[in-house]
């Protein structure tokens, strides 16, 4: 876990593929209660210490998480997410490039809960969701392609799902169709960069998170930034 933005109200953090945002079955301790205890350690408070969750974050993916640091910021927070109004991209490595080079997808998601995975359709089904995202191509290595996702609809899985449908898995998904795992058993899907007007200050908000540290995501990173 790694700070990239804090003021009174809000703290960002670049989570790894590891990290638990909220705690779950596996009880192993999340992000919300490393916060606390780095916060309460940080400023030397006594007490309980406040730590919202505004959103989720897959387990195996990296980067941007945002969480709240007082009640109020918490449920401007959340309905700014419900209402769309934070802007989040992210970047994936597949290994079969999408035929175009950008494009809109929108698909229909059923959630299996049994299997906690997401499936796709082309038509709107009973009790499925809408799923917008848009996709760019940013790089191309020798074996893997980096896109860009923007997403418009917030779906369980949608990105993993989304791009699986159309021939393009995420590097080390299993789940939905990645021929191996990562060494780390994370996923190549991370969350780049988070903007929103802050809730309190009204003020922009703008957060770019540095890649994971493999040499890949380095590599892909470095060509970026070299265009």
């Amino acid at each position: 876990m790694e700070v990239l933005y804090e003021d009174n109200h809000l703290i960002i953090v670049n989570k790894s593929c590891s990290e638990i945002v909220q705690g779950d079955k596996t009880g192993d301790t999340p992000l919300s209660e490393m916060l606390k205890a780095w916060l309460k350690e940080k400023y030397n408070k006594p007490g309980n210490v406040f730590v919202g969750v505004t959103h989720r974050l897959d387990r195996p993916v990296s980067g941007l998480v945002v969480f709240a640091k007082t009640s109020k910021a918490l449920a401007r927070l959340n309905d700014m997410f419900r209402n769309g109004e934070v802007k989040k991209s992210y970047w994936a490595i597949v290994k079969r490039a999408p035929e175009k080079e950008s494009d809109e997808l929108v698909h229909y998601l059923v959630r299996n809960e049994k299997s906690n995975k997401s499936v796709a359709y082309d038509r709107e089904k009973p009790g499925a969701k809408r799923a917008v995202l848009d996709y760019k191509i940013l790089a191309r290595g020798d074996r893997y392609t980096l896109l860009e996702v923007d997403l418009k609809t917030g779906r369980h899985h949608q990105i993993r799902c989304q791009l699986a449908k159309i021939g393009s898995p995420i590097k080390g998904d299993l789940k939905y169709g990645a021929e191996r795992s990562n060494p780390d058993g994370g996923i190549s899907l991370h969350a780049r960069h988070i903007e929103f007007v802050h809730p309190v200050s009204k003020e922009l908000v703008s957060v770019t998170a540095p890649v994971p540290s493999d040499n890949l995501w380095q590599a892909f990173e470095k060509m970026v930034e070299g265009k």
